[in-house]
């Protein structure tokens, strides 16, 4: 019979073990949701990645180094995914706009719509230490 501290251990590793497999578990899962076909026969990720090969060469270097430091506070393990998310959001309002290259303008609201809303502090942040006008995305921000 097990008793005394190899019980409570066990217990503990028995816990550990469900909530770290499950926490894996949940974001693997939003992957593959992510990854399923649409209507269309392409998934979210598939759009993603037309937007930004449809667009590539329309980034500059001041533009690219903009998204980079819109995506400095997100964990380095996620950024890679947050970048791909509001580049591919971006590079979607870029073709509807028919934009011959990306700006400032397009970063911003691409962002905006790419992000929850918790996240958009630390954009307000940066676009008022960059002296950028927000009052244009007010309307953006709010909608959210």
């Amino acid at each position: 019979m097990l008793t005394g501290w190899f019980l409570w251990f066990i217990l503990f590793w028995s816990v550990f073990l469900l909530v770290t497999m499950s926490i894996g578990g949940f974001f693997m899962f939003r992957k593959f949701l992510k990854r399923l076909p649409k209507e269309d026969g392409k998934s979210e990720l598939d759009w993603q990645e037309y937007y930004i090969e449809q667009t590539r060469h329309l980034w500059g270097e001041e533009e690219k180094a903009l998204l980079e430091e819109l995506v400095r506070p997100v964990p380095e393990l996620f950024r890679d995914v947050a970048r791909q998310k509001i580049a591919g959001k971006i590079g979607e309002l870029a073709l509807q706009e028919n934009a011959s290259r990306i700006t400032k303008d397009l970063i911003i609201r691409g962002y905006i719509i790419a992000t929850p809303k918790r996240d958009h502090k630390f954009l307000i942040r940066t676009l008022k230490e960059k002296q950028i006008n927000i009052a244009p995305y007010e309307h953006l921000l709010q909608s959210k």
